[in-house]
């Protein structure tokens, strides 16, 4: 009888011993950035896009709603709502240097909460698409989308790297 527990013990050892590797395995894949060019990346982002409402905006537009300059990247995607009462808004930023992330995603962050101060009381439908935006962040890229199809535009961005 002693014998049948340490075997079974010896055995979840094992089991628990790969999950963990596996876990450690996926988490490392999921969250590791890409090697891959910025033009790949901005292509599959935007050919996904529904460019109904959507047009590519210019390195002002971008300095002017995040308050960053596209200089310092190695490369910006921004398309936006030609509305100025829509909150449509799809972002890719390739960052130089991993200490830019930070200050990136504070950018957006800012940018949301000035967006649904503007938006509350008089546009809630603008206010929830800033709500259920999607961000990620994946090695040196970052990901930003409020849009009725933002779900769409985050898996194009992931499939893409």
């Amino acid at each position: 009888m002693r014998t049948d527990g340490f075997g079974i013990a010896r055995v979840m050892k094992y089991v628990v011993l790969v999950l963990i590797a596996a876990f450690v395995a996926v988490l490392m894949i999921y969250a590791s950035g890409s090697s891959r060019p910025f033009e790949e990346v901005e292509d599959a982002v935007s050919r996904s896009l529904d460019k109904s409402n959507l047009t590519l905006q210019d390195g002002a537009a971008f300095k002017r709603k995040f308050g960053l300059s596209e200089a310092d990247y190695a490369g910006v995607m921004y398309y936006a709502s030609e509305f100025s009462i829509s909150a449509e808004e799809v972002l890719v930023v390739l960052v130089k240097e991993e200490s830019q992330v930070q200050e990136v995603t504070e950018a957006i962050d800012r940018q949301v909460e000035a967006r649904k101060n503007d938006f509350d009381g008089y546009a809630p439908e603008e206010v929830k698409l800033l709500e259920d935006a999607k961000q990620s962040v994946r090695g040196r890229y970052i990901f930003f989308a409020a849009a009725p199809k933002a779900e769409e535009y985050l898996e194009a961005f992931s499939d893409s790297l």
